[in-house]
């Protein structure tokens, strides 16, 4: 049997429309005005109908009410002296009486047989509504053709709004996004197939007892893509999706986010099977109690109704709930726990071969030159994200394009990671002193980082001011490795105080332009010494640090958990991890100045060197350019 057609949806009247029939009826009632000003009757002053009716110029007269008379001159008289003075435009006027001269007015016009004649005055009320009844009319149309339409529609305006849902559905095919434009993400596809399946065919699942999710939550650093796979899953679905942003739940009112809530899941569970996505819930979904001032109420109840919704004495069937954050840790526990978000998918930054993927997704429709090589600039781009490599492969198009280029050549990608990782070029120019200093800076960062066997090796040394600096060390891991030990840290800790070393070395005296090195050093030391159990002296301690932005949803506790001499101890052995790295760097240029001095005059030369050319320069002077083999394991005790 076929199923009924759906309801036609409540037609919206178009605002175009009413704004034309609301000019037409106002220009209506203008040209009635018009009207009625040019045929009523001319006005005249008590005293000319005194002086009409003593000259015997007046036919008739018709007293209306108490204090209005209308009257008729006699035929011929239009051209006597009277009348002309009086300026007349016809036979009929009108004028404004006193009542208690109407005796005296009614003498003088029997004596000189002036017919006369009393009619009540039908317009009395309306003269005296007329400027109260005009605001009312224009306040009903104004609420007739605007505010009730809305009302009656449930639209976005006026009171409405604050109860209703802002979340926008998604029917199937009305998005163009779908798993084919997710690259690589296999097990975060299959999850979410699943769940689409589940809506799909639940019958399928529970003949072995299965349950449908609650929730899936998708956790990762901005950009991997959490919020491309809720589209791509809103273009698989055959079911409705609906798609909201945690802060468009708050408002300025109490409570208006606890109901905008109730109506999403209302209108959800009318709509079921669906899927609501929640992005950004950690706008909603902070830890209660929380923060600065004990967190904001409204923004509590509106977690409290979530948390209802998803699962309390009246569970949603057959609605998913998908949201996707980059805070994991600034959400509620009662959010995270099985029967609300029942599965966590981390959505993390992707391997050489999945940033190949995602390349290949961003230029399939971009013309590419036969000296590309996709993969190598994948291998190259350590770290980037999803976004990071659209960004990448858009900059190339846009310069590709203001050089009238038909394809996206190599060079074109080279600068465009040029821009997307240092930035761009800045146009001011530099001294010859400030260009050497910057020189030795940078060849300073670059030569202790290749002489240091545990760190990673500069992909580029540039002198060419960029972004807020003055010159830059691109360094780009050769491979992905996930555990590092103390050795490689205390390396990264060397090459950040390389640039500051040459300055001492060459110049006798530090500058300002290390601040940012120091800075960092500094960070790291700190989370090798109170983090990571990486200081002899306090062995496997973690300490732990009070919070720096206690807005932010966690807890308000100590400043510390530890003694005073503990932070004195932390504080030296800080101290000597960045002057050991300091004296290594200085030890290393020291020994090789004149490796150094080649250096910077080649960067003096060129401006940028190369991964390639420094390995060149350094293969001059005789020091390996090989990356030795720094880790082993140890050999088991006999």
């Amino acid at each position: 049997m076929a199923s009924p057609p759906p309801a036609a949806p409540p037609r919206r009247p178009n605002p175009a429309v009413m704004i034309g029939w609301l000019g037409i009826i106002s220009i209506g009632v203008m040209l009635l005005l018009v009207v009625w000003l040019f045929t009523s009757p001319s006005t005249i002053q008590y005293s000319d109908v005194i002086t009409l009716a003593q000259s015997g110029r007046l036919d008739k007269v018709v007293f209306i009410g108490d204090a209005k008379l209308e009257g008729e001159i006699k035929d011929g008289q239009m051209q006597s002296e009277e009348v002309t003075s009086i300026k007349l435009k016809s036979k009929t006027f009108q004028a404004e009486i006193i009542a208690a001269n109407n005796e005296k007015l009614i003498e003088i016009l029997q004596k000189h047989n002036v017919r006369i004649s009393r009619r009540d005055d039908p317009t009395a009320w309306m003269t005296a509504a007329f400027p109260i009844i005009i605001p009312i009319l224009l306040v009903l149309a104004v609420f007739v053709f605007f505010i009730l339409p809305r009302l009656r529609d449930g639209g976005a305006g006026m009171a409405n709004s604050y109860v209703k849902s802002p979340a926008r559905k998604f029917e199937k095919g009305s998005t163009r996004a779908t798993f084919d434009d997710v690259a690589n993400m296999t097990s975060a596809k299959a999850e979410l197939r699943e769940v689409v399946e589940f809506l799909r065919d639940p019958v399928k699942f529970g003949r072995l007892g299965a349950e449908v999710p609650k929730g899936v939550l998708l956790v990762g650093p901005p950009g991997t893509g959490k919020t491309l796979l809720a589209r791509a899953t809103a273009g698989e679905a055959e079911v409705p999706f609906y798609s909201i942003n945690g802060s468009e739940f708050i408002q300025l009112f109490v409570g208006v986010g606890a109901s905008r809530v109730r109506d999403l899941f209302k209108t959800a569970k009318e709509n079921s099977p669906c899927i609501i996505f929640i992005d950004e819930i950690d706008a909603v979904g902070r830890i209660r109690g929380a923060g600065l001032g004990g967190g904001s109420d409204e923004r509590e109840q509106t977690l409290n109704q979530i948390l209802g919704e998803m699962d309390g004495f009246t569970p949603t069937d057959r609605v998913i709930v998908l949201a996707a954050t980059n805070r994991p840790d600034v959400l509620d526990p009662a959010l995270l726990r099985p029967g609300r978000f029942d599965r966590h998918i981390t959505v993390d930054r992707l391997n050489w071969e999945g940033r190949l993927a995602i390349l290949k997704v961003h230029t399939r429709t971009k013309p590419l030159g036969e000296d590309v090589d996709l993969e190598a600039i994948a291998r190259q781009m350590t770290g980037m994200t999803g976004a990071d490599l659209r960004n990448l492969a858009n900059e190339a198009a846009l310069l590709a394009t203001r050089e009238g280029k038909s394809r996206l050549e190599r060079s074109d990608f080279a600068r465009a990671a040029d821009r997307v990782l240092i930035g761009p070029k800045r146009e001011e120019i530099l001294t010859a002193d400030d260009k050497r200093r910057t020189a030795y800076h940078e060849g300073g960062h670059a030569l202790v980082a290749w002489l240091t066997p545990e760190a990673d090796r500069p992909f580029k040394v540039s002198i060419i001011p960029r972004g807020r600096s003055l010159g830059v060390n691109l360094i780009v891991p050769e491979e992905e490795r996930y555990h590092h030990g103390e050795s490689h840290f205390k390396a990264i800790l060397t090459t950040l105080m390389g640039g500051r070393a040459a300055e001492r070395l060459i110049y006798g005296e530090t500058y300002a332009g290390a601040e940012d090195d120091l800075r960092k050093a500094t960070r790291l030391a700190r989370s090798m010494v109170a983090h990571w159990g990486m200081s002899p002296r306090l062995g496997p301690m973690a300490l732990q640090i009070g919070e720096e932005h206690v807005f932010l949803g966690k807890e308000i506790q100590q400043a510390r958990d530890f003694s005073e001499g503990i932070a004195q101890v932390v504080d030296e052995e800080i101290q000597k991890l960045l002057r050991e790295a300091d004296e290594r760097a200085f030890d290393l240029l020291q020994k090789h100045r004149t490796t150094l001095d080649q250096m910077v005059q080649a960067l003096i030369d060129k401006e940028e060197l190369q991964k390639a050319d420094i390995e060149s320069l350094l293969k001059l002077q005789g020091i390996a350019v090989g990356k030795p083999r720094i880790e082993g394991i140890r050999p088991a005790p006999e």
